[in-house]
């Protein structure tokens, strides 16, 4: 059995704020929790993601990447020769060895779960396949009202391959906390409405501004299911959760509040109770960061646009703050690598908290050893 090597102390903590002074913050007491949870049992609660992402003091900068597992590693492709992408979201022994393998290879301090936005609609029925260079597909696009009807309550039964995998790594993980996830209500939509990946979102606009009620009856569904998928995620032993939303930059602030946000924040309602960090994540989000906070986020992504330093000015409250270099970066020759990364810590040293990561996911033919050697950088910088 692989553990974790990073250290497994008690889950009773002083918390220090960033600036050193003692924080009076009581911590969550996660009592919604099952008692052998990793962050009720002390195994991941003091780990450096968590502490950053509640804005306590951390002994380096925690380090994750989005895209971490899969297409990057040539351990990953060897695994997926003969299976299609859902078949293997669905394979709890594969999703298990996909999750750990760049913990192994590249010491991050945090796994994200192997799996894809659209594992629970494909659950319920939908029928959907990733169809390489091209992303999800949806065999029969939704366009009505009726179509909202497709989308039945997501059951424990239908993704229990899924959530037997996120047992197994909240076991095999020790104290390195595993990130659940889930796509946002409109990223989710538009992929059911357009029926493939769309730069213009032209029939999900369409939907959204000419039929409100179908549209929010859609979003709607979609919230419960997204919502009930990171419940079982949360409580199979996930530490934290990240929201997906993908291409919510495709909107105006006022469409967001308006015929988004709402949906968003039902989702970070059903999880709310559980206190672990919530994570929202967009791309091309930068004036829409508040808004998207409000949702019920405790740690906000920031996309590779918008300095760190900036992006917290954009935010009702303080923060800790998730990113934010620019996945082209990591093909440019080391020392580019190496500035960029130490002038991201340089704008997040004033941070309430920071999770090292990357502005959007890691690229397919991206080296992995630029990688592992980024991990290795922003702990030996940020080591206190």
């Amino acid at each position: 059995m692989w553990r974790s090597t990073a250290d497994n102390s008690s889950a009773t903590i002083c918390c220090v704020a960033s600036d050193k002074e003692h924080d009076t913050r009581t911590l969550p007491t996660r009592s919604a929790l099952p008692a052998s949870h990793p962050l009720r049992d002390g195994r991941t609660s003091n780990s450096a993601l968590i502490a950053a992402a509640e804005g306590r003091e951390v002994a380096h900068t925690p380090v994750w990447f989005m895209r971490q597992a899969g297409r990057s590693l040539p351990e990953y492709r060897a695994l997926r020769e003969g299976h299609t992408m859902l078949d293997t979201c669905f394979n709890t022994d594969l999703t298990v060895e996909i999750t750990l393998q760049p913990v192994r290879r590249h010491g991050v301090d945090a796994a994200i779960f192997f799996s894809d936005i659209v594992v629970p609609i494909k659950a319920v029925g939908i029928d959907v396949e990733i169809v390489p260079g091209v992303g999800p597909v949806i065999a029969e696009p939704f366009r009505t009202a009726a179509d909202v009807d497709r989308l039945r309550d997501l059951e424990p039964d239908d993704v229990a391959p899924v959530i037997a995998a996120v047992a197994a790594l909240a076991d095999e993980l020790g104290s390195t906390p595993l990130i659940g996830f889930a796509g946002a209500p409109f990223t989710v939509a538009s992929y059911l409405v357009e029926g493939r990946p769309s730069r213009d979102h032209v029939h999900t606009k369409a939907l959204m501004l000419s039929d409100p009620q179908t549209w929010n009856a859609l979003l709607d569904r979609i919230a419960t299911i997204c919502g009930d998928f990171l419940k079982m995620q949360i409580t199979a032993g996930a530490s934290a959760i990240q929201l997906f939303d993908s291409w919510a930059g495709a909107l105006s602030a006022r469409d967001y509040e308006r015929s988004v946000l709402p949906h968003s924040t039902k989702v970070f309602d059903a999880v709310k109770q559980f206190e672990t960090p919530r994570i929202h994540f967009g791309v091309g989000t930068g004036e829409l960061l508040a808004l998207m906070q409000s949702a019920g986020a405790s740690v906000m992504g920031v996309d590779f646009r918008l300095p760190l330093s900036t992006a917290i000015d954009r935010l009702t409250e303080p923060s800790p703050l998730q990113g934010n270099l620019d996945p082209a970066t990591l093909f440019a020759d080391w020392s580019a690598v190496q500035s960029n990364v130490e002038r991201i810590l340089d704008e997040a040293k004033d941070l309430p908290g920071h999770i090292f990561n990357l502005g959007h996911g890691v690229p397919p033919d991206t080296n992995p050893d630029v990688l592992t050697k980024i991990v290795d950088l922003v702990h030996r910088q940020t080591s206190r």
